[in-house]
């Protein structure tokens, strides 16, 4: 069988309908990550933040764990979604949030391991770095459907998380405030994002 060549012109118009399908994927109406999580996350730091405040009472930083609940939830939505093409870009996209998925295994189980060893809990630095995991796997996905908004907005949340990082060093003081931060790095990085995304895919 010949193997057909394609032309420069047929090879970018491949690319950009790849580009368009995989942008097109997430729209709200097929599961927008980016607003799930984006408002998931928002709500559930925004909630934490009054609940400690109002309470005093640190025990509701357990509600973190919530997060890999949603995880789990979004994985089962997701595989029983059925979709009729999957794009390579598809695939990247997919592996890019697996690994990152799978950072916040380690991190998390480092930080219990050397907390339960150490007697002392670190677990507040998994704002930060979850912060610069986030951002990183939203800058890929930006870059790769070619949406500067996605790939450049979550450079505010690097900068929150290396505020947090730093400002810790230096003094080993957390503030509430971080809760606060991490709502705000989430709403910029992905709930605007999510919403300029899905309003693109519907004028494909």
């Amino acid at each position: 069988m010949e193997e057909k060549k394609l032309s420069e012109r047929e090879s970018l118009e491949l690319i950009s309908k790849m580009i368009s399908s995989t942008r097109k994927r997430l729209e709200v109406g097929s599961g927008n990550q980016y607003l799930y999580w984006g408002y998931f996350t928002s709500i559930l730091s925004l909630a934490i933040y009054l609940l400690v405040y109002f309470t005093h009472n640190s025990i509701w930083n357990l509600g973190w764990f919530l997060m890999f609940a949603f995880w789990g939830l979004m994985i089962f939505k997701n595989k029983g979604r059925n979709k009729d093409v999957v794009t390579y870009s598809d695939k990247v996209l997919s592996q890019v949030w697996m690994v990152i998925g799978w950072m916040f295994v380690v991190t998390v189980s480092v930080i219990a391991f050397l907390s339960y060893r150490n007697g002392y809990p670190c677990w507040i630095l998994m704002l930060p770095l979850s912060l610069m995991y986030c951002g990183i796997g939203s800058s890929i996905t930006g870059v790769i459907i070619r949406e500067p908004v996605a790939a450049y907005t979550p450079l505010i949340a690097f900068a929150f998380a290396v505020y947090m990082l730093v400002s810790y060093f230096l003094t080993r003081l957390v503030l509430l405030d971080w809760y606060l931060y991490y709502a705000i790095s989430f709403v910029v990085m992905m709930v605007i994002p999510g919403h300029i995304i899905n309003r693109k895919a519907k004028q494909i």
